[in-house]
């Protein structure tokens, strides 16, 4: 699924009516850029001044005229700020949040924000907490603890050490992201709809889960897929059910029981300030930036990890209520969510705002596109000329990546390297600057 809005025909939830459409003025509307309604000068236009009722007439429009001036000005008075506030400004209200934490959940775009977040942090001389050693991740698949970061130690006074940035994948656990993050950190995550979620989890991990491994397709493990998946494997089918409720740190098992659904939705309320909707990323993105008051290029970005569309399989509409019932705990998190996000948008933004924000986005996307990507496409891995830029590779995917322009100037250069490097290597990049006495990361370009 595309990255801002849902393909036609998919059962994403959709946002509130009046974020799909730009209202148009009816006939009786006021228009902003006049005192007057629409047709005005069509039902004044017989008077003349030989009209023997023009004095009278013309005390009953000025009167008229007085009454809708009144009613304006009373309307300005009243309106939302957010309307009259230019959209076009890179100014942010306040000092842009620097300690952030990023849950980022498999399958849902969280590539690209990660991107956004590391870019951050190395543009502002952040720190990180970054997997530990050789590994990749903090600990995935099992609960996070604080040891898998690296650097983590306590001071001499007994504390331990904080770090303004966290968002490679992990499993969370509160109590222990909460030893490494210091108190105040903005934590938000991000969502996707199970049907697709599901559906990119089992052509990437294809060759990897049991349950996957031993199903022809995904249309026939749909169809019964109790006779695939086992339980007593343990934590190597946790990509096969409710993946995106595991990550959250929740048992992806779990009958889906009201009163259970309900507590632990309201736990990821608690601790989280924004859970963000993947098919309506640009959206994301506006709200991101204006609640951590960053600048416009903070959140610009590529689509990363994203697939070729010969490696994207179409679902019936039969199997994808069957991805519904299957993981039901991760339909009832995104429904829960899709809607929290949208009431947010509402109390941040207004639609109107909205518009106006996502249009200047992907302007800039598109800037930064014609000035930073070879024929402002992504590539194949095969036709990827750096292979410092190729991403991994998993399963029957085809990842995409990115060849960047020749001839750019070098600070132009690391700015459009910083957008096209693929997670693994940003990740090693990283680690190499904060860490430069230990020894780099070694990354694989091909999974199973």
């Amino acid at each position: 699924v595309s990255l801002g809005h849902p393909s036609p025909g998919t059962t994403a939830c959709t946002p509130p009516a009046e974020f799909l459409t730009p209202r148009q003025p009816s006939d009786g509307d006021f228009l902003w850029d006049s005192p007057f309604p629409q047709g005005w000068n069509a039902r004044t236009s017989h008077l003349s001044a030989s009209s023997p009722d023009v004095p009278l007439g013309m005390c009953f429009w000025a009167t008229v005229l007085l009454v809708l001036t009144l009613f304006l000005l009373a309307c300005l008075l009243h309106m939302d700020n957010r309307l009259l506030t230019p959209p076009h400004s890179d100014e942010a209200k306040g000092l842009p949040i620097t300690n952030v934490m990023f849950l980022k959940t498999h399958k849902t775009a969280s590539s690209s924000v990660l991107n956004i977040v590391f870019r951050f942090a190395e543009t502002h001389n952040l720190s990180v907490a970054l997997p530990a050693g050789s590994d990749l991740h903090l600990g995935y698949p099992w609960l996070f603890l604080a040891r898998y970061v690296e650097g983590v130690q306590q001071d001499r006074s007994g504390q331990q050490q904080h770090f303004n940035i966290m968002c490679n994948h992990l499993r969370f656990n509160p109590p222990e992201v909460q030893k490494v993050m210091p108190k105040g950190t903005f934590y938000f995550s991000i969502l996707r709809n199970p049907i697709f979620q599901l559906e990119s989890s089992f052509t990437y991990y294809r060759n990897y889960v049991p349950a996957f491994k031993r199903a022809k397709s995904l249309h026939v493990f749909l169809a019964s897929p109790g006779t695939y998946y086992n339980e007593g494997v343990g934590l190597a089918n946790v990509y096969a059910r409710n993946n995106m409720w595991f990550d959250f740190g929740f048992d992806n098992n779990a009958p889906a029981e009201e009163n259970y659904v309900r507590a632990r939705l309201a736990d990821v309320e608690r601790l989280f300030q924004l859970v963000l909707i993947a098919e309506y990323f640009d959206e994301s993105m506006v709200l991101l930036r204006r609640l951590l008051r960053w600048r416009l290029d903070d959140v610009v970005s590529f689509k990363l990890n994203s697939r070729s569309q010969n490696s994207i399989t179409s679902l019936t509409p039969e199997s994808q209520e069957r991805v519904k019932h299957w993981c039901a705990l991760d339909w009832r998190l995104y429904q829960h969510f899709n809607h929290t996000f949208w009431a947010k948008v509402r109390a941040e933004l207004g639609p109107e705002r909205l518009r106006a924000e996502v249009a200047l986005l992907r302007a800039r996307r598109r800037e930064l596109t014609a000035l930073c990507l070879q024929d402002s496409v992504p590539k194949n891995n095969w036709q990827i000329n750096d292979p410092q830029l190729r991403p991994y590779q998993a399963g029957e995917a085809d990842i995409l990546g990115y060849n960047l322009r020749e001839g750019l100037d070098n600070e132009t250069l690391q700015m459009c390297l910083r957008m096209v490097t693929p997670e693994l290597q940003y990740t090693a990049r990283l680690y190499a600057l904060q860490f430069p006495e230990k020894p780099p990361k070694n990354i694989p370009l091909r999974g199973p």
